[in-house]
């Protein structure tokens, strides 16, 4: 037993040195501190992003109270592709990413739960071009923030559970700016280099709440809180003179400057989501849910943008599933879950006074895969973020996104040895 937990931490411990960062290609990951990720499984993802249902083979990464109603020990692991084509009065271009989005692990232990793992919680990644008479600007961005967390759980009464988790951000974030003659009359171009080190500690708070209505209908509702709290960020800046190859485009330095920039603290936005669905024990279930966000109080990290403003973020899920027949043995497409949602999202960015607001529409499966109700998860996004409105760029994406969830007895009674 013990070795299959230290196994498991040096796992999340040498992936937390590699986690990927360059989730996006967005253009506006260029605000704030980047694309906020989906904090869930791909479970969740294929509802919509609905987090309020939680059962016992399954890790809830959205409400640490579901952790306790966990019966197995749990891990899960998804990675997800995702391509956009993107649109603006001047043209259009397609882009793609790869990207690892979870490792996590989730433990019973009677009355309690706990879980912990590693996700990228920002992500950074954008090529941009603005030209004008005298100057043209090449804007690029990688990075993003990563989050490691340690939930605990536990269950008050047999329908009520209570959760915290505690989650350690950290990563990096570069911007660099490469200014160049329009007319090719100066022969050096400038670079700006903008590098910002994250890190600091937040928690949330959970509620989760199941009440069997009669033996075929179940209830359930839930409820998390964030508070806001202050992030770190150690900031470097960095000037330089460049000369360009004609022939390869790799630049050369020929003078450069670090320019002092000062440590700085930002308020992370508190967050609060609530939702309640209803449905059949290992049958159907349909659910709502609802996050609002703070956003109207965050701030860049350490320059002013005059063309964009932050107002209070919301979202909208609606989601379920549907299996036939979980107990159909022999018969494999019966003991399938089908699963769809539909999400709306104000991301509480606003870009030359134009909304950038997000839709998707979400569906996939989860495959009986061994024994303990282990199972792989495939399923798919379509949707749309931003405007060509104000000269800004319209995103519509396809993503695709698999998870394993293996599950295993790690503290069974053993009568015999």
């Amino acid at each position: 037993m013990l070795k299959k937990i230290l196994v498991t931490v040096c796992i999340c411990v040498i992936s937390a040195t590699t986690f990927a960062q360059e989730g996006t290609t967005s253009p506006y990951s260029f605000y704030g501190v980047g694309s906020l990720n989906f904090k869930g499984t791909a479970e969740n993802r294929m509802m919509g992003g609905l987090g309020v249902y939680s059962d016992s083979i399954h890790l809830n990464m959205q409400n640490p109270a579901g952790l306790a109603g966990l019966k197995l020990t749990t891990f899960s692991v998804g990675a997800s592709h995702k391509y956009s084509k993107q649109k603006s009065n001047e043209g259009e271009s397609n882009a793609a990413t790869t990207s690892l989005d979870y490792l996590a692990i989730g433990i019973p232990m009677g009355k309690f739960g706990a879980s912990f793992g590693l996700v990228p919680y920002t992500a950074v990644g954008y090529n941009l071009t603005s030209s004008g008479d005298f100057y043209n600007t090449l804007y690029t961005g990688d990075g993003g923030l990563n989050r490691a967390f340690l939930s605990l759980a536990y269950s008050i009464t047999e329908n009520l559970s209570v959760g915290i988790e505690t989650n350690y951000n950290f990563g990096e974030i570069n911007n660099t700016a490469l200014i160049t003659s329009a007319n090719d009359e100066f022969e050096y171009a400038t670079r700006e280099i903008n590098e910002s080190d994250l890190s600091g500690f937040n928690y949330t708070l959970g509620l989760s709440y199941q009440k069997l209505i009669d033996n075929n209908l179940q209830l359930m509702g839930s409820l998390t809180y964030t508070p806001s709290t202050n992030l770190n960020s150690e900031n470097y800046r960095d000037i330089s003179s460049v000369i360009i190859s004609s022939i390869t485009g790799a630049t050369a330095t020929l003078y450069n400057e670090e320019v002092i920039v000062e440590d700085t603290k930002f308020d992370f936005p508190s967050q609060y989501t609530i939702g309640a669905g209803i449905g059949a024990p290992k049958n159907w279930f349909v659910g709502l849910e609802y996050t609002n966000q703070k956003t109207s109080n965050f701030t860049n990290r350490t320059f002013v943008i005059d063309n964009v403003v932050f107002k209070d973020a919301s979202k909208v899920r609606l989601g379920g599933f549907y299996v036939p027949n979980y107990n159909g043995i022999g018969k494999y497409w019966q003991r399938v879950v089908y699963r769809a949602g539909i999400r709306a999202e104000e991301t509480g960015l606003v870009v030359n006074g134009e909304d950038i607001n997000e839709f998707g529409i979400s569906f996939g499966v989860g495959l009986p895969a061994g024994k303990l109700f282990t199972n792989i998860n495939l399923g798919f996004e379509i949707g749309s973020r931003g405007t060509t409105n104000a000269g800004l760029i319209k995103e519509n994406f396809f993503n695709t996104f698999l998870s394993l969830s293996l599950n295993d007895k790690w503290f069974e009674k053993r009568y015999y040895d």
